[in-house]
Order: structure tokens, then sequence, then C-alpha cells
């Protein structure tokens, strides 16, 4: 028997049942196959964020000397900003500004090196000298005696510590010429930071207009999100460090512990160096405790307990909100690895440059997020 349908369809089916021909998972999957196609140069603003920063990452492992001084130079001009900022709203010229305040950070940073050489210096000789009494009373500790291990290690460790104090100590010829070569890269810091602070809109505006014109905005965004946040990171550092050195220097002082102003120092320094260095600064002081008087082993365990916790858990967050937002093995790994491409350089420049990577990759994800929902919403 043949069954023949009428011309018009509408008039004898129902409507629900044509939506039951083409299901919504098939206009789905149109949107989604629509969303899909898209050309290369959808993204081409991301694909060149993404080449040049891993040109810069590259930089670091193959010129990392150079890398170095235009990364510091940044974090300085980072710091200096503001006062040139606030000179030149009160009608002065930003060229006259940006000079003035470098003359007077590196005033500032003479009278901090005269003030280290009046009170840290001879504290930190006598340390030095005293390493090999510190090395015996410390293998003499109960746990540290009964384990051929940890003698073992902690003798290398002073070993070392000892060898490097007495090259930072003596006079010759390689430390001058070393010395020297340290000298002339502050040099040329200074010089970038200067041009930096005064033509450093330009050169934004400059390296912005690199990119596509409907993209320059979109850069111009990322360029401040990042000097924000570097710039938040790098006075909430500057903080924990002012703060973590003077309690620490205070709890030495207050308890008769020696060389209080080397452990404050290395106290605020390992604040530089999220994680990794405010535990070594913590479990040298407790070592020292522990040469000292054992009595205070425990209560000096319990400070640093407490400092590290009220740092990180009240005083860092409240000095950099959400605004970086990094998870401890991202600063651990990126610390590491800093270290292993710069030494101790890196590991201090490790956090800026995760955030600089953080903030990259969260505006390319944006970006394409932004596009897909724009083409399913035009094949809609």
């Amino acid at each position: 028997m043949k069954l023949s349908l009428p011309m018009n369809r509408k008039e004898k089916f129902p409507p629900h049942l044509f939506v039951q021909e083409f299901p919504a998972s098939s206009i789905i999957y149109k949107k989604k196959k629509g969303a899909c196609t898209m050309h290369l140069t959808t993204y081409r603003t991301s694909i060149i964020l993404a080449i040049a920063f891993t040109l810069m990452l590259s930089a670091f492992w193959f010129f990392p000397d150079l890398a170095f001084i235009i990364f510091l130079s940044l974090l300085l001009q980072l710091l200096l900003q503001p006062p040139v900022d606030f000179l030149q709203r009160r009608k002065m010229p930003r060229t006259l500004a940006a000079g003035l305040i470098i003359i007077a950070f590196i005033a500032l940073l003479m009278g901090l090196l005269v003030l280290l050489s009046l009170s840290f210096l001879p504290t930190f000789r006598s340390f030095v000298a005293d390493l090999p009494n510190i090395t015996l009373s410390l293998q003499n500790i109960p746990f540290v005696s009964e384990s051929d291990f940890l003698r073992a290690e902690l003798s290398d460790l002073l070993a070392n510590l000892r060898s490097l104090g007495a090259d930072l100590l003596k006079s010759s010829l390689s430390f001058l010429l070393e010395l020297f070569g340290k000298f002339m890269a502050f040099v040329i810091i200074i010089f970038v930071t200067f041009y930096l602070l005064k033509d450093g809109k330009s050169i934004k505006n400059w390296i912005a207009g690199l990119f596509p014109q409907t993209a320059r905005r979109r850069v111009l965004n990322l360029f401040n999100d990042i000097l924000r946040a570097l710039r938040v990171y790098i006075f909430s550092q500057i903080v924990m460090c002012a703060i973590t050195g003077t309690v620490v220097f205070l709890y030495f002082e207050l308890t008769g512990l020696p060389y209080a102003s080397v452990f404050a120092f290395l106290s605020g320094l390992g604040e530089f160096i999220p994680v990794l260095g405010p535990t070594a600064a913590s479990a040298f002081g407790v070592f020292l405790t522990a040469t000292e008087s054992r009595g205070l082993v425990l209560q000096t365990v319990l400070f640093y307990t407490v400092l590290t916790q009220v740092n990180h858990n009240f005083v860092y967050p409240t000095l950099i909100g959400k605004s970086l937002n990094l998870h401890p093995v991202a600063i651990i790994l990126g610390v590491i690895f800093g270290g292993e491409i710069l030494g101790p350089a890196g590991m201090f420049l490790a956090v800026p440059f995760i955030v600089i990577v953080k903030l990259v990759i969260a505006d390319i994800y944006h970006d394409q997020q932004e596009t897909l929902r724009q083409n399913v919403e035009g094949d809609a």
C-alpha cells in the first residue's frame, strides 16, 4: 500500500513534531561547529603576546645579565614612579622630576649603605669569625650528634658559609674587579630607570602601536594591569621586609641573643624570596638559638612560627589584597627555576615574572572565551 503525504505538511502535523525532527542537540552542535570555525587572525593579538613573552623568558635563559638589568630597572621605575607623578602634578617638568627622584634615591641608598657599614658589618665580621665555634656547638646538639647525615650536611653547609664570609671580607684583585662590574651594572640600571621614568608612557604606547589597531586598547589595559600588580608586589615586599627585620631585631635584643642585626638583615632579606626565604631565615635563627641557649629554642621556634603566620595570613593579604593570588606551589617552583637560571637574583625576580606570565595567560584565555561567546551569539 502506497502512502502519500499532503503537500502542505503544516496543515496535517502539529508544529512540535517538526521540532522533534530537528532536536535541540543538533542546533547546539551547529552553533559549536560555527564557533569553532575561526580564522587564525582572530587570535593574532594573543599569538603575538604569547610569542613576545616566550622571547622574554628565553632572554632570561640566554642573556641573563641583560635581562636582569632590564627587569630590575622596570621594578625600580615602578617604585619611583609615584613621587615623579606627584612632582609632575605640581607643574614640574617630568625630566627634572625624574632626575631629582633618581638623585634622592641614590642619596638614600648611600645613607643606608653607610648605616649598614657602621652597624651591620662589624657584627657580621664577628659572626664570621665565630662560625667555627657555632659549628662545634651545633654538632653537639643531641639530635644532630646522633645523626651522621645531619652532622655531615651541617659541616658542609657551615664550611661553605665560612668560605663565603671570608670571600666577602677579603680584599683582592678579583673581588675589586667583580665589585667594579657590579658598580657598572648599577650605573646602567640607574640610567635605564631614569629613561623609563621620563619616557615610560611613550615607550608603552610605542609597544602597543606594534599590535593591530583593534587590539591596542586591550594591550594597554594588559600593560596597566601588569604594572599595577608589580607595583603592589614591590611595595608589599618592602613593607614586609621592614616589619620582619625590625621584629626579629627586637626579639634578639630583648632575649640577649647575639648577632641581632645579622639575623634581622637575613630575615628581612628573606621576605624578598617568598616561602623559601622566610623558612631558611627562621631555620638559621633557631639553630643559632640552640648554640647559645637551649632553653630559648622552643620560644624561638614559637616566635618564628607566630611571626610567619601573622605576616602571611594577615599582613601580606592586607597589603596585596587579591591582586596576585599566587599558589605557594607555583611560587616555590618559580623560585627554584629562577635560582637555576640567575642564582639569587633569579630567586628574587621569580615572583614578579610569575605575575607577568599569569596575567598574560589570563588575558589570552579571557580573549578566547569572549571570541567564542561572540561567535556563538552570531550563529544564533
